[in-house]
């Protein structure tokens, strides 16, 4: 088997999750959430973090690895409170935004805190869409519309599978971060994008 060459730039996704016992127990996470970070040490990539109601043992296992993680890295799908928020911000860490971070009156008083320097969006697909019933729902008039859906069997491209969330909806997130923020959406998303390239690189040089 011939191989190909890749490029990884991020060592996760990684982190602690208490909204999931059922998954796996709190031991458990924690015992393997504090090797891999001695793994992610000596790997030396920017951490891709999960992170879900588990903020105080969270924090307790990552900080004292900090310096030894110079290219810190991003808390994904955050949900947790404008404290926590800080928190990690002041840690050196950048905050995800997706659909499921926008969901309650809360949320989006985290997120209109989230400093733009601190800042990047995602969509997360298939997972956390942004729904009708979500505290962003409001916010999203005005914004870009999604492509039509399809069912899976009945796929044709250019069409988004019906009830799956994709990443053409990462504009979407973009203007509703923006109008909670109250700054243009070119801010965000122009932000959001430098942090990402500070971040991980992909292949691309960070202008300005």
């Amino acid at each position: 088997m011939e191989e190909k060459e890749g490029v990884v730039v991020a060592f996760g996704e990684i982190g602690l999750d208490y909204d999931r016992l059922y998954l796996a127990e709190k031991e458990v996470q924690l015992k393997y959430f504090e090797a891999q970070l001695d793994l992610a040490v000596k790997v030396q990539l920017p951490l891709f973090l999960h992170m879900r109601a588990a903020a105080e043992d969270f924090e307790r296992l990552l900080k004292p690895r900090l310096e030894r993680l110079p290219k810190r890295g991003l808390v994904h799908s955050f949900t947790g409170t404008k404290t926590e928020m800080e928190s990690l911000v002041e840690m050196g860490l950048d905050i995800g935004i997706n659909g499921c971070s926008l969901k309650t009156e809360e949320n989006l008083e985290v997120v209109k805190a989230v400093p733009l320097e601190r800042l990047q969006i995602e969509t997360d697909g298939p997972w956390c869409e942004m729904r009708p019933s979500h505290a962003s729902a409001r916010w999203k008039v005005g914004g870009p519309e999604l492509v039509g859906s399809v069912k899976k069997e009945k796929w044709e491209r250019g069409k988004m599978v019906k009830g799956r969330n994709e990443s053409c909806a990462i504009g979407q997130v973009a203007w509703v971060v923006a109008r909670v923020k109250g700054v243009e959406v070119k801010e965000v998303a122009e932000a959001a994008w430098r942090n990402s390239i500070r971040m991980f690189g992909l292949g691309e040089i960070e202008n300005g």
